[in-house]
């Protein structure tokens, strides 16, 4: 038997991560466990100025190398570019994760009805849930190809992309001072997601390039404690996840411990889907 350091397969010092969304509640524990597990980090986001404020942060917490940028995941020459520059400040792409998913700038449109649904609304939320995701996969991956040494690639999806939501849990529910539900186009856009992860697992299996999904449970971010409460009555574990509990699975598949892991779909969701 070789002396295989178990706890090394973890470690990924020296390569290179992406992740997209990587301002938002998520992607900043997302980018500083990659962070603090040696990697170089690029912290993309549509919003520029928190990726930079992020990345500053990490860098000097860290003492690593991070990066900022500024990028729309659902306009192709926004994600070229973004990738050029992180290949051009690390030299090369290991690690993506590809995290981003739309915020409607008009709430009323988002969480209308399905029967008064606009398709305008639809396609601004699967501009970013979905194009962005091929997007960025298809940059990156293109990238991973030339490099020749495969690489890893987890794309976040949604515990509402594998079951559709409780509609009860959001009587008398709200967040940010608002009534909310999970519309029709979230729960599409993130079950499309696990199928693009299947589809790039099976494709790009024969050049090294490993495609998982990670599926995150409901996830306390400022709701009120009606939708907590509700929530939580539907979880085995009684209780929402804390953001920190979904990087663990994160660093599992982006790196080599789980080096015969593809295709699969990772839910971190307190027991939800067992039921």
């Amino acid at each position: 038997m070789n002396e295989l350091s178990y706890r090394g397969l973890f470690d990924l010092t020296g390569k290179a991560a992406v992740v997209t969304g990587g301002a938002g509640i998520l992607g900043q524990h997302f980018c500083a466990g990659l962070a603090e597990s040696g990697a170089k980090v690029a912290v993309v986001d549509v919003q520029e100025e928190k990726a930079l404020e992020l990345a500053e942060a990490l860098g000097q917490r860290y003492n690593g190398q991070i990066i900022g940028i500024g990028c729309d995941v659902s306009d192709p020459s926004s994600v070229n570019a973004m990738v050029a520059r992180v290949v051009a400040e690390f030299g090369e792409i290991n690690i993506l994760h590809n995290n981003a998913a739309g915020k409607s700038d008009d709430l009323d449109a988002f969480f209308a009805p399905f029967e008064e649904y606009s398709l305008d609304q639809w396609r601004k939320i699967m501009s970013v849930n979905l194009d962005g995701m091929f997007l960025v996969a298809q940059a990156v991956g293109k990238q991973m190809i030339t490099q020749g040494k495969g690489g890893s690639i987890v794309q976040t999806a949604s515990i509402y992309g594998v079951m559709a939501p409780d509609h009860r849990i959001y009587e008398g529910s709200f967040y940010l001072d608002r009534q909310i539900n999970t519309p029709a186009v979230y729960t599409a856009s993130k079950a499309a997601v696990i199928g693009l992860t299947k589809y790039l697992a099976t494709y790009w299996a024969g050049k090294g390039i490993r495609v998982n999904t990670l599926t995150p449970g409901g996830t306390e971010s400022g709701q009120n404690d009606e939708l907590k409460r509700r929530y939580s009555a539907r979880i085995p574990m009684n209780r929402m996840a804390n953001a920190y509990e979904i990087v663990g699975a994160l660093l599992y598949l982006a790196s080599d411990a789980s080096g015969y892991v593809t295709g699969q779909n990772i839910i971190v969701d307190g027991g939800l889907n067992a039921w």
